[in-house]
């Protein structure tokens, strides 16, 4: 059975956060407005199509989108109704869409295989993908020592190495430090997701995993794939320029992680992890 009110997420939610500006110090009652991160399940008829990650909200506009710009349709009118299924898990309640074809039309299998986007998981809800997280990547190791003046060195060095965004603009970048403040890696790339991947990808290339002692500086929003990216890594320290999801805030929280956002103008916020301040906030 499917409805179309079913339930849906917000698309945002307050977290507790600790202050960090001048002067210095911690706010009991803090709370902070974050963007929320839920997966999104598209389902045609009884089968699970895909898994995205999305900002809840214009989901069925997603959805459709999504469809005709991957070419899983061979035309949009061949999308009929749209709703959120109702028979799923209360936590999974806003987060599964059933698409109708029209009579006589069907997804393009080799498009579907080819971006790789058919799943047998359900990851419907947040609950269960940090569950899926949790099981696959154990928690962090204790990691780095911080301090404040630490890592408000870390922005300046991240734009010192964009190189390409010197002469292009609008491009993501990812950094990683160790425990001094030293820039061991550096990447760039169109998707923040990229970025991280690609630092991942040299630390294997180099022998360097699991990356214990370390500190990941991401010039985008701090989302939910980046933590888990970041926690499979063995990275302890996420900050981020921008925003943190609620995702990303309860994955940090499960996996022992520290995640720091708005990073910037000399202030930044801590969402969870401040046991690793010394002298503490």
């Amino acid at each position: 059975m499917v409805s179309p009110r079913a339930q849906r997420p917000s698309s945002e939610t307050d977290v507790p956060v600790v202050h960090v500006g001048d002067p210095a110090g911690r706010e009991p009652d803090g709370r902070d407005r974050v963007v929320v991160e839920e997966p999104l399940e598209v389902r045609v008829g009884d089968r699970s199509l895909l898994v995205t990650m999305r900002t809840p909200g214009a989901d069925f506009d997603l959805v459709r989108g999504l469809l005709f710009t991957e070419e899983l349709v061979a035309d949009p009118e061949d999308v009929g109704a749209l709703a959120y299924c109702r028979d799923v898990p209360d936590e999974a309640r806003g987060n599964v869409v059933t698409v109708s074809l029209v009579p006589g039309k069907s997804i393009i299998e080799e498009n579907a295989i080819r971006i790789g986007l058919i799943s047998s998981a359900c990851g419907v809800c947040g609950k269960s993908t940090l569950e899926a997280v949790a099981t696959q990547c154990a928690r962090v190791a204790e990691g780095p020592r911080l301090t404040r003046e630490l890592l408000m060195g870390l922005p300046q060095e991240l734009r010192g190495g964009q190189t390409v965004f010197e002469t292009t603009g609008g491009l993501h970048a990812a950094a990683l430090f160790d425990a001094n403040g030293r820039r061991l890696a550096l990447a760039e790339d169109v998707g923040r997701h990229n970025t991280v991947d690609k630092i991942v990808g040299e630390a294997l290339r180099f022998g360097r995993m699991p990356l214990h002692d370390t500190i990941l500086l991401v010039s985008g929003r701090a989302g939910f794939e980046i933590l888990q990216k970041a926690r499979r890594a063995g990275i302890p320290v996420v900050a981020s320029v921008s925003a943190p999801s609620s995702l990303a805030v309860e994955l940090a929280r499960d996996g022992g992680q520290t995640l720091i956002g708005f990073l910037r103008e000399g202030r930044f916020n801590v969402y969870c992890g401040e046991q690793r301040f010394d002298p503490p906030l």
